[in-house]
């Protein structure tokens, strides 16, 4: 049960950090009557944040407020998800009464591929529970991320994990080592539901296909299998809507990547690498194409959305 919520002007704000994700591997099922498609997915964190702060109101209201990379690309009314999460731990833990101010800080890509609005909506859940103080569990954020979005449940844990279902349903993988990532952006981003729809026109993959072999990479820390067990079936779909990305996954590989791979919906590009040097090198050739507007060299796997050093601190 919860605890009875509380919060006053005086309250001291929270900040969490979330971490993006990459797809090791997407294997998307044929569209379903209620019109979404069965995935079987393996979840990375990934060492690229945003940091989500949720401060007191007195007033009832939530509001929303984003700075940092493409941060007018970010809506801040009732439909951006960190929003959405705040008002759904409302509704069903607290009270009317309460309200927040909800800072985002970006540099996951938006609508990249990257779970980057699922990371502000774990990020919220988790600032506002403590905010608010409300005795929530594990179980308890994870029903609500799942009301949320298919990528927040995993946004919340972070690590790397098997996704079923609609993703949602999740189950920690053990993995060995640290993985380097380069990542490649594009200035404009991707609908997802266009290209699942992409995807059905082009006749769809392989299906929900449990990676097996490649989930017994990870767990022997084996980083040439991990490389050769990568894939997404979403790619071909992406690549259609964006031939151009062609190039850059041809363009990484040339630079030295181990493997390259569109990340879930796209548009951007996620390589794999050997080790921090190559990932520069990887990452200086990438750079210098016109369809890349950024590059990010991150480390996996990451931990989900945690509280900030000194938050528990200062709220007593």
């Amino acid at each position: 049960m919860a605890s009875t919520p509380r919060t006053t002007p005086r309250t001291p704000p929270v900040t969490v950090r979330a971490s993006a994700k990459v797809n090791l591997a997407l294997g998307v099922g044929p569209r379903s009557e209620d019109g979404f498609h069965p995935l079987a997915t393996v979840f990375e964190a990934v060492g690229i944040h945003d940091v989500i702060t949720a401060g007191p109101r007195d007033d009832g209201a939530i509001t929303v407020t984003v700075e940092g990379a493409q941060a007018d690309l970010v809506p801040t009314d009732e439909t951006n998800l960190a929003c959405r999460a705040a008002e759904l731990m409302r509704s069903r833990w607290a009270g009317p009464h309460l309200g927040a101010d909800i800072h985002i800080v970006k540099s996951i890509p938006v609508a990249g591929g990257m779970a980057g609005g699922s990371a502000d909506a774990a990020g919220a859940l988790l600032a506002c529970s403590v905010l608010w103080d409300i005795d929530t569990g594990p179980g308890d954020l994870h029903d609500l991320a799942a009301e949320l979005g298919s990528d927040v449940p995993f946004a919340l844990i972070g690590g790397v994990a098997l996704g079923r279902g609609r993703g949602d349903r999740l189950v920690p993988v053990i993995f060995r080592g640290t993985h380097h990532w380069v990542f490649a952006t594009a200035e404009e981003g991707l609908s997802t539901p266009g290209v699942y729809r992409r995807f059905d026109e082009l006749g769809g993959g392989a299906g929900d296909l449990v990676p097996t072999a490649l989930i017994a990479a990870l767990t022997r820390g084996d980083i040439d299998a991990v490389a050769g067990g990568l894939g997404n079936d979403l790619q071909d779909a992406a690549l259609d809507l964006r031939p151009e990305l062609a190039g850059v996954l041809e363009a990484g590989i040339e630079a030295g990547a181990m493997a390259g791979l569109i990340s879930g919906s796209g548009p951007t590009v996620a390589f794999l690498v050997g080790g921090e040097a190559i990932g520069r090198s990887v990452a200086k050739s990438l750079r210098g194409l016109p369809r890349v507007s950024a590059v990010k060299l991150a480390r996996g796997p990451a931990q989900g959305a945690q509280l900030m050093a000194g938050t528990l601190e200062a709220g007593g």
